[in-house]
């Protein structure tokens, strides 16, 4: 359902299914809380994650836990890349919603879009979870008119909005998990890392 940008955060907030440019693909996203309507929507195996997306790593640290010493390295890192096309999955807090990864809510990936509109729309909403909009296994979707085709369901910015937005690249973000000290790359995306 086409939205303007007003209606589109309020949508986010009030639980509905919503989509909006990246850096990378365009998102699906829903309150953390709500990451089961993402699961259904698109047919997604529960044993694959959602990504944690907000405007500002301060926004993320409260879903993850480590020592200080962990908590710097991340802060190094994100302070290099963040903004950008990487996600980081590190050892979730109780402050995370099951839903988000419910096979292993000890974990969760992080990321700071590189894109002003959506973080202008993470910032009015609250980190929110994401993912591609694609049906399972099939390639992400990155015209509106073809996500509005599939998923009429989901709230969308009209084309008059976005003519003057940002594309993204078409590539997903690269992750990275924090394993034993160091970084283990799961997906080589947009981003070279390690």
């Amino acid at each position: 359902m086409q939205v303007d940008l007003s209606q589109l955060i309020m949508g986010a907030k009030a639980g509905q299914l919503v989509s909006f440019p990246t850096d990378t693909v365009p998102a699906l996203a829903s309150l953390p809380d709500r990451a089961e309507l993402i699961f259904v929507a698109k047919g997604r195996s529960l044993d694959k994650p959602l990504i944690l997306m907000g405007a500002e790593l301060e926004d993320l640290l409260p879903f993850v836990q480590g020592t200080a010493a962990e908590l710097a390295v991340w802060r190094s890192v994100a302070a290099q890349y963040f903004p950008g096309a990487l996600t980081l999955v590190l050892p979730a807090s109780d402050r995370l919603p099951p839903q988000m990864n419910p096979l292993n809510p000890t974990s969760v990936g992080i990321r700071v879009p590189n894109h002003p509109l959506a973080r202008k729309i993470l910032a009015a909403t609250s980190p929110l979870a994401t993912t591609s909009v694609n049906r399972s296994g099939k390639p992400a979707l990155t015209d509106p008119v073809a996500i509005h085709a599939q998923f009429p369901e989901i709230l969308i910015l009209p084309p008059s909005e976005l003519a003057d937005v940002p594309q993204g690249a078409g590539k997903p973000s690269t992750v990275a998990q924090w394993v034993d000290s160091g970084w283990q790359i799961l997906r080589q995306g947009e981003v070279q890392f390690g």
